[in-house]
């Protein structure tokens, strides 16, 4: 790295790409919140779990994964496992490790609910519709 590089930039393309991603998702999770109300004729879609469960389920997640960075970056800081140029921090630090380090782990718990909803696939009936028979056709 030159001077002019710091661990915050390079940071700064996954953020951005992560935050890039949750919008879209929140733009897809939006539309088909408002596709699931209007009635189409046909077999009627899979139930779904309310909104309210994956945004909780991704936070309780969310907060997990951050603490479990906090304890195992400082660890790893501690032990001497990892080191970092003091020139290329911040200044800022959670613990021994620089704050810029918390990125990875803000991006990923914006990519893994983002990509959930984007490759989420409504759930069809496996059983074709059987055509109704006739008296004649019966056994």
């Amino acid at each position: 790295m030159n001077e002019s590089t710091t661990y915050a930039l390079l940071a700064v393309p996954f953020l951005g790409l992560a935050a890039l991603v949750a919008v879209l998702a929140g733009v897809v999770s939006a539309r088909r919140g408002r596709g699931a109300t209007t009635a189409e004729p046909g077999p009627a879609p899979a139930p779904r779990r309310p909104r309210r469960t994956g945004v909780a389920s991704a936070v309780v997640t969310g907060i997990a994964l951050l603490v479990m960075t906090c304890v195992f970056n400082n660890v790893i800081v501690g032990l001497g496992i990892v080191a970092y140029d003091r020139a290329l921090v911040l200044g800022a630090r959670v613990g021994l490790f620089p704050v810029e380090d918390l990125a990875y782990s803000i991006g990923a718990v914006l990519l893994l609910p983002s990509c959930w909803v984007l490759l989420d696939r409504p759930v069809r009936s496996e059983r074709p519709t059987q055509p109704s028979r006739t008296p004649e056709e019966s056994p």
